[in-house]
Formats: C-alpha cells, sequence, structure tokens
C-alpha cells in the first residue's frame, strides 16, 4: 500500500512536469490554479504527520485542547486572511509581477531588510520540516519497524522527486490525491474505532468516559492566554508568514478565487481535524498506559487494522508531511532563486528563462537535502514538538509581522527601519524568554509576536518612512478591480530592479 502511494505521488509529479515551462509555471502555477484546488493545497499544506505524533500526544494526556489551539486557530485566522490578505497576495503577482512571497519587500521597504527575513525565515523553515520528517521516520519505525535514517531518507527522497519535476503544479495535484487517500484512511479508522467502543453510538458516548479535564478547551497548560496568543501567530503564519501559503493565494486566476480558496480552506481547517483527531481522543480509553504517547495512533492502528488497511492509514499519514514539506520547498526555492541569489550572485541576476528554472529545480533538491540531514538530529534538538510549538510558533510572528502588514494602508508609515527593528527585536524577546527565563509555553510563543508588533506599528508612529513607491504598492495591491485578472509570467526579480 504504501509503495503504491509513492509511486501515485511520483507519477502526479512527472505529469506535471510538462505543465511547466518557465518559473512562473514552476512557483505560481502561471496564476491559473482553480479555487476548490488552491484551497484544498493550502489546508493539505498546512499541517503534517506531526499532527499524528506530536498532537495524537497532546490529545492522549490533555485531550480536546490541542484542537482548539491546533486547529480551530488556524481556521479563524485563515478566515480573516479571506478578507484582508488573500486578494492582497494575489494582486502582488498579477500587479507587481512577483513569483516569490518576498520578492515584494526589496520595494517595499529596501534590500536589506528582503534578504534579513528571507535568510532567517529560510533557517527556521530547515529546522521546521526537518521535524516532520522526523514525525514520518517515526511513525514508519513503530509501523515497519523501519530505521529512522531510512526513514528519512525513503519518504524525502519521493517528495524531492515529485516536486523538484513539477514545482507548483504538482504540489497541489498531489495535495488533492493526497487528501482523498487521507479521507478514505481516516474514515477506515474512525469505523473500527467505533467498533471498538461498541458502535455508532460511541460518538456521542465516549467523551463522558474520557479522563478528567480532556473535555477542557484551555488547560493548565494551554491556558485561553495561549488559545488567544495562537490565534495571533497563525492568522500571520498561515496567511503568509508560511511563505508556500502564500504560494496558494498568488496561484489563483484573480482576487475572487483567492478569497474562495481561503474560505475553504477555512472551513476545511475548522471541520476535518475532529474528524482526523476522533481516534487520538479516544486513545486513553483503547490503549491505556502508554509510556510514550506520541506513538498513541500508531499502535492504535497496529493493534486494531488488518496489514492492508495498516497500509492505507499510514499512506494518508505521510500525506500531510509529503504535501506540506512539497509546498515548503517550491516556496523557498522561490525565495533563493528570486530573492537570495540575485543579490550574492550578479551572474542570477540575468538569467534566462531556462537558467532559472534550472536554477529554481536545483536549489530545491538543495534545500531538501539539507533538511534530511538535520532531521537525524531532531531529537537532540528537543524533539518534534518542541520544534514546532517553541521555536516555529514563537519565531514565525517577527518574520510575518513586517511581510504582512507591509500591505495594508494602516502600516503605509512603517519603514526599514520599523520593519528590521521588529524583526530583531521579536528574535531577541524569544532568545530570552526561551534561553535565559525559561519561560512557559504560552510566555514563549506569545511574547516574540507582541513585541514585533509594538516595535512595528510604535516606530511607524514615532518615525514615520513614508515613501511615495510605497503609498503606490499599497493602493495598486488593495485596489478591488481586478477580479477577471488572470495569470501572465513575472518580470525580473524585484531585488534587482529595486
Amino acid at each position: 500500500m504504501v509503495c503504491g502511494y509513492f509511486v501515485l505521488m511520483v507519477v502526479i509529479g512527472w505529469w506535471s512536469h510538462r505543465r511547466v515551462s518557465n518559473v512562473s509555471d514552476f512557483f505560481t502555477a502561471g496564476g491559473r490554479m482553480p479555487w476548490w484546488l488552491a484551497g484544498i493545497s493550502h489546508h493539505m499544506s498546512g499541517y503534517s504527520a506531526v499532527l499524528f505524533v506530536a498532537y495524537a500526544g497532546v490529545a492522549y494526556t490533555s485531550g480536546i485542547t490541542v484542537y482548539f489551539w491546533g486547529f480551530a486557530s488556524i481556521g479563524i485566522g485563515v478566515g480573516i486572511g479571506s478578507w484582508l490578505f488573500a486578494a492582497r497576495w494575489n494582486r502582488l503577482r498579477s500587479k507587481v509581477g512577483v513569483a516569490s512571497p518576498l520578492e515584494y519587500l526589496a520595494k517595499r521597504y529596501n534590500v536589506p531588510t528582503q534578504q534579513a527575513l528571507a535568510w532567517s525565515g529560510s533557517l527556521l523553515k530547515i529546522f521546521d520540516i526537518a521535524a516532520k520528517w522526523y514525525a514520518v521516520a517515526t511513525l514508519l519505525n513503530v509501523f515497519a519497524g523501519v530505521p529512522y535514517v531510512w526513514g528519512i531518507l525513503l519518504t524525502g527522497s519521493v517528495t524531492l522527486v515529485y516536486c523538484t519535476a513539477g514545482g507548483l503544479w504538482a504540489d497541489a495535484l498531489t495535495d488533492f490525491g493526497q487528501f482523498v487517500i487521507q479521507a478514505v484512511a481516516a474514515l477506515v479508522m474512525i469505523w473500527v474505532i467505533l467498533g471498538k467502543l461498541g458502535g455508532v453510538s460511541g460518538l456521542w458516548t465516549m467523551w463522558a468516559k474520557l479522563p478528567e479535564g480532556h473535555l477542557d478547551p484551555a488547560t493548565a497548560k494551554y491556558t485561553t492566554v495561549f488559545l488567544l496568543v495562537y490565534v495571533l501567530v497563525k492568522t500571520l503564519e498561515y496567511n503568509g508568514g508560511m511563505w508556500n501559503l502564500a504560494q496558494r493565494y498568488m496561484a489563483a486566476p484573480n482576487t475572487r478565487e483567492a478569497r474562495r480558496g481561503a474560505r475553504l480552506s477555512s472551513a476545511l481547517y475548522l471541520l476535518w481535524p475532529p474528524v482526523l483527531m476522533f481516534p487520538m481522543f479516544a486513545a486513553p480509553l483503547l490503549v491505556p498506559g502508554l509510556a510514550d504517547p506520541n506513538t498513541s495512533y500508531a499502535v492504535m492502528t497496529m493493534t486494531f487494522l488488518p496489514p492492508g488497511l495498516i497500509g492505507l492509514v499510514l499512506a494518508g499519514i505521510f500525506s500531510h508531511t509529503m504535501a506540506m514539506v512539497s509546498s515548503d520547498a517550491n516556496a523557498i526555492s522561490s525565495v533563493i532563486t528570486r530573492d537570495m541569489l540575485p543579490a550574492l550572485w550578479r551572474r542570477a541576476r540575468s538569467f534566462t528563462e531556462a537558467e532559472g528554472l534550472r536554477a529554481a529545480r536545483t536549489s530545491t533538491i538543495v534545500f531538501v537535502v539539507l533538511t534530511m540531514v538535520v532531521a537525524t538530529q531532531a531529537q537532540n534538538l528537543g524533539g518534534v514538538l518542541q520544534i514546532v510549538v517553541s521555536w516555529v510558533a514563537a519565531l514565525m510572528g517577527p518574520i510575518s509581522v513586517p511581510l504582512l502588514l507591509g500591505m495594508l494602508p494602516a502600516f503605509r508609515n512603517c519603514g526599514p527601519r520599523a520593519a528590521l527593528t521588529s524583526w530583531a527585536g521579536g528574535l531577541i524577546a524569544y532568545a530570552l524568554c526561551y534561553y535565559v527565563l525559561a519561560a512557559n509555553a504560552t510566555v514563549t510563543v506569545a511574547t516574540p509576536v507582541l513585541v514585533s508588533l509594538a516595535l512595528y506599528g510604535g516606530l511607524g508612529l514615532l518615525a514615520p518612512e513614508r515613501k511615495e513607491s510605497t503609498d503606490e504598492m499599497i493602493e495598486l495591491v488593495g485596489r478591488e478591480d481586478d477580479d477577471t485578472t488572470v495569470g501572465d509570467d513575472p518580470p525580473a526579480p524585484t531585488a534587482v530592479r529595486a
């Protein structure tokens, strides 16, 4: 089953290869991705096998709180983004001609600001994706006894083949195929779990049997403040802070389609995770006393399902990580090719279409291989949940604030000084909270993004850096007059033009 799944992904990627003829196709699907595909791809690219490992562990020990801060917060954030950011990202492609989520920053602020966000965000993504590879390898180890290193190499290599061959088209089409496979696997798992709970009535009778506190949306560790902070962080992260998700808005044919895709993704984040997580919530009743809660979902699968269905569920779990990682790799490749490389190498500023496409594929390969190497050391870096919750959630805010708020009219007075100060201030705040003060999760996640917001907005008010070019760009991406815009090819990298 797993081998068949891997072969299917490679076939889709190779088929998508025929649709990629230039850099625009590789990074933004030429601006021709239908809204339903963009929405499903946005949703599938937003979470990984961490759900079935680290989040399953939280569900086992703490209950439904993990849904509220882990997924409802994303649904709310993407819903906000469908109104505030989706159309603006789409206009950056169609009106300004960008192919990378960071490309516009050189003109909005300056090249040093663009480079600071590009390098720090790329470095953070290396560790984020490494955690995803490790999570998949954990499941493969539990299911089939495959050593961690081989699990990382296997899943990483298959993902590398299709995302390098087909670019964003391959990412989106495999996302759709993976969504179907994952949906079938999830329904199979629920059916089996309900059988163990006494039938369909388990859907409503199970909850009263769970340990005390498992029905509380907030707990002593995952507090109400933590939940509210996560809504803020996820609003920034899932509307462009995670660069790959901005690409889904950019790839839509026009602003109307971009908004529809965002609303579909928002609805999926609110409604679909409870389906996936129902077995996780039931785990304390079915496999009590586990020494490692992170293995709860895998243990239930291995215990209750026959081999063929185990393979189906495992393929469904793989689908999340491979969807997220392939889209991340495409986004990072766009940043490297369009933003970082032209600033480092003069020759890159005059690439032909063929040379640009070759550079895009090469940077994808290098990035994915590097994440696989780091993944072999994930446990030494604090484990999956530590990386995903503390590192990524805390550091994504300082990177996202100048990137996203820079598009909004209310922050037109915020220039390079505000952007760099807010970015640096947020990173310093994180370092103090995590390494010096050893603060709890709420403080560690909240402080960096709040410090960044305060510095960015405060400097815009106290030391404004308003420019005519900034006003023109903000007005251009905010203008509601382009619902029939179609895809086109981007011009030369903004870093060069700026």
